[in-house]
């Protein structure tokens, strides 16, 4: 919006700018204060130059532009977060993201507390169906809605149903409309699976207390009460796609057909002639949703098939079994079925003869391991679902729907959650719901201003607390309260800046004076406030204004000893469901190569031990469990069979072998070249040393006889030291005897080691290895 002299709001004046053009320019925020003129009223403007990296305060009269509304500067997801300001950037990155993860349930409920972009989102989405004209609703069914416009013209709204999104779930349109209902352009005629009455909705409105739980939820964990799986307030709907074809072989064409080998008829009792299972069957993992074989090759025959060969004089039929069946771990009804062919002109792939897709639908209600997330990046995974009688109750016995953590408040810096928990305190006593845009919302003396008023009803006795879902509020007995107090509603109730902190004051005014019994005529607002401090810290108690309220232990009855954040926040339910990923294997398909399990839910795989898991083990020496992970659970092919079969049979287990990655390691080893042998036996292998006189004479570097050996040990460090080749006196001394004891032994002849000698010295060029000349 260009400024002048002062800021209009005229479309003429508003400029689009260019990512380059806004670089040029100085910007001021669209909060900036102003007066009824349009007089930007503070000395300092706070803008930003260059881009919206660099921020700096400049004289009114230097700014040029300023932003039409707060919200453009950020996205449309993070424009549906209340109290953005409050929350620290990572988190709110988190709560966008995580909004887009959202699973639609079958009762969306719009948000207690909004920003007033929800409807803006509902409807620029296309799920919601938009009136075009002004009209009357002349037919409203589930399946279209028709309205007649005051020209007489009728015009027919067509409603999606059941329809698979890409992410599995369900996109089903239902009127909010009646016959005879008068509509105007724009207004909306049918919700979608995300929206309530024309707004994005994208999870539920629960009452909240933020504490600990016997450390269920620990690390973020979330405590539900039962109601909500009783009541269907996360459930929701997924469909899943199957698809199979028919396609051109080299041995003949495969068939779709109920005629299926070795396949009796329990498991064919929901095909129709054609082998496709039919429009609302139950089916679970492994039953067949439609029947195909494949012609096999000539092989040959087992035992069985030449006995019904020869029984019936003819050959069976040489086809396989290749039906499409329901996937491990999924289940449903079968709620739509498609079957595409050439002679019908459908598009299909070389090759292909007949496609058929068999859609299957189910609900999934909250569960244990679900994950659940709040729209300031506070997410967890459900831990425990508590009966409602076991779940802490306020004071009027309402139990509470959900638990959070305290201890993700603090360091994850994502204050928007509490003053949401506070304001939606407000909403759902007094009945409205609050849209607080981003950087322009509720203060915190307004949210103050509301948790006052919402005591006063509560005070007053002004709902039927024998209808817990009951809205209406008894106005008589809030003004007979109040007027019994010196106070009026109607000044109490008033939004104007004037009346600001009002009805805050006047809370705490009655809360001191009725619960702690002072007088408070004379005391200042900051004075209020710190009596009611004090008195709420020596008795343990908590101002109305505080948003705190005492708890009572569903299984004990007894109040825990501090007052606990209560509230409402809403809370949406994420794609990442857990029977989406709990998967559990005994025996199942092994790789090829390597022959250890496969990995991954969808191939039926194991569980990966790898080696930082190794680690683990070896650090509580769990040895025999570290050995059985790397061998007969892994790729011991022989131990894991005959494991199988003592397990059967209930005998002791065998010693694990050889895991199958050894040999594939040896094999690499000798594709290399290197000869690598797995000895399993103990074999003696050595190598005869021809001539230890030729190992004596290399080490000593002087030519040796036979005789001059002794059996006393040798210092060879003195040895080389002789000079010439002389003998140490020791050797010299002992000569005779060993002469006579080389006449007695089995030891090869001074002859025959002279043989040997001259043989590799001629090899050798003529000189003996490891003699030096004796010129030299």
């Amino acid at each position: 919006m260009k400024i002048l002299p002062f800021v209009t709001n005229k479309e003429a004046d508003r400029e689009y700018l260019s990512a380059d053009d806004e670089e040029q320019s100085t910007i001021g925020q669209a909060t900036t204060p102003m007066d009824a003129k349009g007089q930007i009223t503070t000395d300092l403007v706070e803008v930003r130059v260059g881009g919206s990296e660099a921020y700096s305060y400049v004289h009114p009269d230097e700014v040029q532009f300023m932003d039409v509304s707060p919200m453009q500067i950020v996205s449309v997801s993070t424009a549906l977060i209340p109290f953005l300001e409050h929350d620290d950037a990572n988190r709110a990155l988190m709560g966008s993201n995580m909004q887009r993860q959202a699973v639609p349930l079958i009762r969306p409920q719009a948000p207690l507390v909004g920003t007033g972009m929800e409807r803006r989102v509902a409807s620029d989405s296309g799920q919601v169906v938009i009136s075009q004209a002004d009209g009357i609703v002349s037919e409203s069914t589930s399946d279209s809605v028709k309205v007649v416009g005051e020209n007489g013209d009728q015009q027919e709204y067509p409603l999606t149903k059941f329809v698979r999104s890409n992410q599995g779930t369900s996109i089903n349109q239902h009127p909010i409309v009646y016959k005879g209902d008068r509509v105007v352009a724009g207004s909306p005629l049918a919700d979608s699976s995300s929206t309530d009455n024309g707004e994005l909705a994208l999870g539920q409105n629960l009452l909240v207390g933020f504490m600990m739980f016997d450390g269920y939820n620990y690390e973020d964990a979330i405590i539900l009460n039962e109601d909500l799986v009783m009541d269907d307030r996360y459930t929701s709907i997924h469909i899943e796609k199957h698809e199979v074809e028919a396609r051109e072989t080299k041995l003949g064409p495969e068939e779709i057909t109920r005629d299926i080998p070795n396949v009796g008829e329990e498991s064919l009792r929901d095909l129709d002639e054609e082998g496709i299972v039919r429009i609302g069957a139950w089916v679970a993992a492994g039953d067949i949703l439609v029947g195909k074989i494949t012609p096999k090759g000539e092989t040959e025959l087992t035992a069985e098939e030449k006995l019904l060969r020869a029984i019936f004089g003819e050959k069976a039929r040489d086809v396989k079994d290749t039906s499409l069946r329901v996937p491990h771990g999924q289940h449903g009804k079968v709620i739509d079925v498609r079957i595409l062919t050439k002679e019908n002109g459908d598009d299909m792939s070389p090759g292909v003869t007949k496609t058929v897709r068999v859609w299957v639908a189910h609900t999934r209600k909250i569960n244990e391991g679900d994950k659940m997330a709040g729209r300031h990046g506070n997410k967890g995974v459900v831990a425990k679902i508590l009966p409602r009688e076991d779940m802490p109750f306020l004071a009027d016995g309402t139990p509470l729907d959900i638990l959070l953590n305290p201890i993700g408040v603090p360091s994850r810096m994502n204050l928007g959650q509490l003053l949401e928990t506070h304001l939606g305190w407000a909403a759902h006593t007094l009945g409205f719901h609050a849209r607080t845009p981003v950087f322009d919302g509720a203060k915190d003396s307004v949210v103050e201003d509301q948790l006052g008023r919402a005591w006063f009803v509560r005070q007053s006795n002004s709902k039927d607390h024998r209808d817990l879902d009951s809205e209406d509020i008894d106005w008589p007995k809030v003004d007979a309260y109040l007027e019994e107090r010196g106070f009026d509603r109607d000044r109490l109730w008033s939004d104007a800046p004037s009346n600001r902190g009002v009805a805050r004051e006047a809370c705490l005014r009655i809360w001191l004076k009725e619960v702690a019994g002072l007088e408070t005529k004379g005391l200042k607002p900051s004075e209020l406030m710190q009596e009611s401090l004090k008195f709420a810290r020596e008795k343990n108690l908590s101002a109305p204004i505080f948003g705190k309220q005492i708890v009572y232990d569903g299984r004990t009855g007894i109040t825990y000893d501090q007052p606990i954040t209560v509230g409402n926040v809403y809370m949406l339910k994420l794609i990442h469901l857990v029977e989406d990923k709990i998967h559990a294997r005994s025996t199942g398909p092994y790789s090829l190569i390597t022959q250890q399990p496969l990995g991954g839910k969808a191939q039926f795989g194991g569980q990966r031990f790898g080696e930082m898991e190794v680690w683990a083990l070896e650090a509580y020496s769990a040895a025999y469990t570290l050995q059985e992970m790397l061998t007969i659970k892994s790729d011991d092919v022989i131990g894991r069979v005959k494991t199988y079969e003592a397990i059967v049979k209930g005998e002791e287990v065998i010693q694990p072998g050889v895991p199958e990655s050894f040999h594939v390691l040896l094999k690499e080893l000798q594709g290399l070249g290197l000869s690598v042998e797995l000895l399993n036996e103990d074999i003696e292998r050595f190598t005869r040393v021809r001539s230890q006189a030729q190992e004596m004479s290399a080490t000593l570097g002087a030519p040796l006889n036979w005789d001059d050996l002794s059996d006393e040990p040798l210092d060879v460090l003195d040895i080389e030291e002789l000079p010439g080749g002389e003998l140490p006196a020791a050797l010299a001394d002992d000569q005779d005897d060993s002469d006579d004891e080389n006449d007695e032994s089995d030891e090869p002849s001074e002859d025959s080691l002279q043989a040997l000698a001259s043989e590799e010295a001629s090899d050798a060029g003529g000189k003996i290895p490891g003699i030096e000349d004796e010129e030299n």
